[in-house]
């Protein structure tokens, strides 16, 4: 029998999201302006560009609340083999765009987008179909369990190519979070993270940058001046804030004391300068906007839309998580941003589009 559309969206998830972008493009305004006006003549250079990608992200998300979710079954591997060449793309030289020392964006024109963050859509979409499709066979191991990790793997190992071990890690949490819920053993689930903790060892000590990180995570006051630079600026931000902040726009670590202020370390300037108060709303519009995409899974039907509605509930609500955990030194410093707030446009796009989709899921939602 056909699940009844109730035609009404989930209006309080719409202003929830619209709160979040909001703030956000204020904050990058704020956090970027000087920024700008030093680097590009132009403060408001980063605003501008972020309301763009705010548009084109609305655009996505209307096109996404309207578009019937059943044909996505059918798009599941053009889409998984879709993001599998976009991510081989951005390691041809030539194609590629280097910044920083990693080669994870596609220019075109003055625009570039990074393909990582559309894979993370794309994974999404995909383990929804094949998590869905397997049912009870996920519990056996060569069956269910081994083809969707290594299927996933594929576009890890690609993220992790570029370098980008930051959203390499994000994905692969959010393969074995989804692979629990589907019912996956749990025994499974422990043994590939025992097996690949070694894989991240190596990569991790091999890789100068990425030890100093976790130096400055263990021991953040033995180099305050160096490697713990980025996380004590940090803290010092969060500590000028106090309970109301110092006011919008006055905050003094975004004035080239804390690196990324606008991108990664949005958040510190976000208690910097609304304090304990503009953060605990921050979080709170974020605990929101995740009770409403449960709520969504949790009343549907169609198995494939409930893991559809909770993947991409997840795919936002566990970056939420990474990302302040890292600004607040509870995790190393990973290089993920906060999603609808900090500087980034595919981001942008991609997290609107998610929720465009959730929208879209939550008129076959059953009202309980």
């Amino acid at each position: 029998m056909a699940t009844k559309v109730r035609q009404r969206f989930d209006y309080i998830l719409l202003m929830t999201t619209l709160a979040l972008v909001g703030i956000g493009i204020v904050m990058v305004y704020s956090t970027s302006a000087i920024l700008a006006a030093d680097r590009f003549q132009d403060p408001y250079y980063f605003l501008k560009r972020q309301a763009i990608y705010a548009g084109a992200g609305f655009l996505c998300m209307l096109l996404a609340m309207f578009f019937p979710y059943r044909p996505l079954r059918r798009l599941a591997y053009p889409i998984l083999l879709g993001s599998i060449l976009l991510l081989l793309a951005v390691l041809i030289p030539g194609i590629g765009y280097r910044a920083g020392g990693s080669m994870r964006w596609i220019k075109i024109g003055m625009f570039s987008f990074q393909p990582s963050e559309l894979a993370k859509l794309g994974l999404v979409i995909f383990l929804a179909y094949f998590l869905a499709k397997k049912d009870e066979k996920i519990r056996e191991f060569y069956v269910g369990f081994l083809p969707t990790v290594v299927l996933s793997g594929l576009v890890i190992i690609l993220v992790l190519k570029e370098p980008d071990f930051g959203t390499a890690i994000f994905l692969g949490a959010m393969v074995l979070c989804l692979l629990f819920i589907s019912g996956a053993r749990v025994i499974y689930i422990v043994s590939a993270v025992l097996v690949l903790a070694p894989v991240g060892y190596y990569f991790l000590m091999n890789a100068a940058y990425r030890y100093r990180r976790l130096l400055a995570f263990i021991r953040p006051w033995d180099d305050p001046t160096g490697t713990s630079f980025q996380i004590v600026q940090s803290f010092l931000s969060f500590g000028s804030g106090g309970l109301f902040g110092l006011g919008l726009g006055e905050g003094r670590q975004k004035l080239f004391f804390l690196p990324a202020p606008h991108t990664d370390f949005i958040f510190s300037v976000i208690g910097e300068e609304l304090g304990l108060v503009g953060t605990m709303v921050v979080i709170l519009l974020f605990f929101i906007l995740t009770l409403r995409g449960l709520r969504i899974a949790l009343s549907l039907e169609d198995r494939f839309a409930t893991f559809l509605a909770l993947g991409l509930t997840l795919m936002i609500s566990l970056q939420t998580v990474i990302n302040m955990a890292v600004v607040l030194g509870l995790l190393p410093t990973k290089g993920l941003t906060l999603p609808f707030i900090s500087y980034g446009g595919t981001s942008l796009m991609v997290n609107l589009t998610g929720v465009g989709m959730l929208l879209h899921l939550s008129a076959y939602a059953e009202r309980k």
